[in-house]
């Protein structure tokens, strides 16, 4: 029997988001007769105390900076055991969105325009609108739109005392892409899953709309204009292999007015609640809930910590 170390939690503001995840991860593997779980809520941990926990192959089941983008992805490493989902650089490379644009830029995938924030400078860096978020955190958290230089001020003095209230998070200012059709692409061992359409309730799917709201709709497969549904496909392939992810991904796009694709942000953790969108893309390519858990550490076996 395999022993599976299941990891929730987190010092990130994601941490809700995960113990959600975690738990429902870890009674999925728990119905597989091959599999012992072990479910562990942490915090920050320490090489020791990973060490300390018992099993075989590790599902860290963690959302945002330290639990997604590479400082647990060291310790896991330096561990040794089998782990569930990308490695350090990789990891590091998917939670920047700066990084992010630049190595989907490299092999020829369109993302918006952007530029770090400057607190200490009150104007604007793009043409209106924007909208400006967190360079490392996901699932919508710090998230404001400017249409214009009155709003922008707004906006401004929000995240200046937001950056003082979170010294360690930075934001970028990006080009808004408004009124267009937002799309994501799960990848699971590097291939495309079916497109989702989301379409939330609110302009703007944000952390309640993701997580809490029953209103958003998600469509599979939706009809979309001729060649788009290949191009977001191959660019969320393409992305998945330029960073080096291992295992599973989420791909964000939106449709600009004339239905170009243009990416959002790659996430290497994605969600396992039951508003997720993975889930909902392997459940329509045949894995159910339990079928893609136990796929995922079948890959984790296989690849071990090479």
């Amino acid at each position: 029997m395999t022993r599976v170390l299941v990891l929730g939690g987190g010092p990130d503001a994601e941490r809700p988001v995960s113990l959600v995840s975690s738990q429902a991860v870890a009674d999925a593997l728990a119905l597989e007769p091959r599999f012992h779980v072990n479910y562990r809520v942490i915090d920050r941990p320490e090489l020791d105390d990973i060490r300390g926990m018992s099993g075989d192959v590790i599902f860290p089941v963690l959302h945002g900076a330290f639990g997604e983008g590479g400082p647990l992805q060291d310790l896991l490493v330096t561990d040794g055991r089998p782990f569930v989902g990308c490695k350090s650089v990789a990891a590091r490379t998917a939670m920047d969105k700066m990084a992010t644009k630049l190595a989907a830029a490299k092999i020829g995938i369109d993302t918006a325009d952007a530029a770090m924030f400057n607190p200490s400078d009150a104007g604007c860096p793009l043409m209106f609108p924007v909208v400006v978020k967190p360079v490392h955190e996901g699932s919508s958290v710090g998230v404001h739109f400017a249409s214009d230089a009155a709003s922008w001020s707004k906006v401004h003095a929000a995240v200046v005392a937001d950056m003082k209230a979170h010294p360690a998070r930075l934001y970028m200012v990006e080009a808004a892409i408004m009124g267009g059709r937002e799309l994501t692409v799960g990848l699971l061992d590097g291939v495309a899953l079916a497109p989702i359409e989301i379409k939330p309730q609110e302009k703007f799917y944000d952390y309640h709309a993701k997580y809490h709201s029953d209103d958003t709709r998600y469509e599979v497969e939706p009809t979309l204009p001729s060649g788009v549904r290949d191009a977001i496909r191959k660019s969320a392939e393409r992305l998945f292999a330029a960073i080096g992810c291992r295992h599973l991904s989420r791909a964000d796009f939106i449709l600009d007015s004339s239905s170009k694709p243009w990416l959002l942000e790659i996430n290497t953790m994605p969600g396992f609640t039951g508003h997720s969108l993975l889930p909902m893309a392997a459940n329509h390519a045949g894995f159910d809930f339990r079928a893609l858990t136990t796929r995922l550490i079948d890959l984790a076996l296989r690849d071990g910590v090479s």
